[in-house]
């Protein structure tokens, strides 16, 4: 039912969980744990499901908090619940009130959970290459730190995601690295004719990294080889297929 990273795990006062597709109750295309509020899929399914996950981090289910994502770097600080109506429009969370689990929605960009477990802050960001190119896990970083915490203490774990043998973009793409820095060409590597095989996991990392922190870890899967665990928006579309399953990341403190 979910996947978690050691670093976080040994956290205390904290829990995680980078959700698979596995241990839901969707059917078809979303088979079996889809979260997607936005998905096709029948929504009380989709509630069941997150019911599911919010118990297996210790939440009530109105406690597992996501947004609607726009690829952005905006970061939100979460205080109280809010209903899935009410969700804001950004691609990070940051909170320091036990009990709500922050979350990143995926289905082959990279989720990407925080922790200071001294200050008890916590976040979570969801990072295409769009949102991590324009500084996502910076802005995370920043948000937590205006609720105490401190970017040398801050854990860091990169969740499933689709990795570089899977994952072909045009030259446009590299270009667009390449020009906020010459030295991100090494995230890409040769692919068919004039097309680019991106790292986008290599380049979160390297970015964490940039920004200060000392503690990362990367689970290391790949949503798009994993059928049998994962949902793939790639995978989707290069089948032809009319929607895909969501995952939920998530991270809270308890009390």
């Amino acid at each position: 039912m979910m996947v978690t990273a050691r670093s976080l795990s040994a956290l205390p006062g904290i829990r995680h969980a980078f959700f698979t597709r596995e241990g839901g109750v969707s059917e078809g295309l979303y088979a079996s744990l889809n979260a997607g509020f936005g998905s096709g899929d029948d929504q009380a399914r989709v509630a069941e499901n997150r019911a599911r996950m919010a118990a297996a981090v210790g939440v009530p289910a109105e406690n597992l908090l996501s947004a609607i994502q726009i690829h952005s770097a905006d970061v939100i600080v979460a205080e109280t619940p809010w209903t899935a109506a009410q969700r804001p429009k950004l691609d990070a969370i940051v909170t320091r009130t036990p009990g709500l689990a922050v979350c990143a929605s995926t289905a082959d960009c990279g989720p990407v959970l925080f922790a200071d477990p001294e200050a008890r802050v916590v976040g979570a960001a969801h990072a295409g290459w769009r949102g991590a190119l324009a500084g996502v896990t910076d802005s995370t970083i920043a948000a937590m730190e205006t609720l105490g915490a401190d970017r040398s203490r801050i854990v860091a774990a990169i969740g499933p995601m689709i990795r570089q043998p899977s994952y072909e973009v045009g030259p446009e793409v590299k270009a667009l690295f390449v020009a906020q820095d010459p030295a991100n060409a090494r995230f890409f590597a040769p692919g068919r004719e004039d097309r680019e095989m991106l790292d986008v996991a290599g380049y979160i990392a390297a970015r964490l990294a940039a920004a200060g922190l000392r503690h990362i870890e990367d689970v290391g899967l790949c949503t798009y080889a994993d059928e049998a665990r994962f949902y793939s928006y790639r995978r989707t579309t290069h089948r032809g297929e009319p929607d895909y399953g969501r995952h939920v990341n998530a991270i809270a403190l308890m009390g």
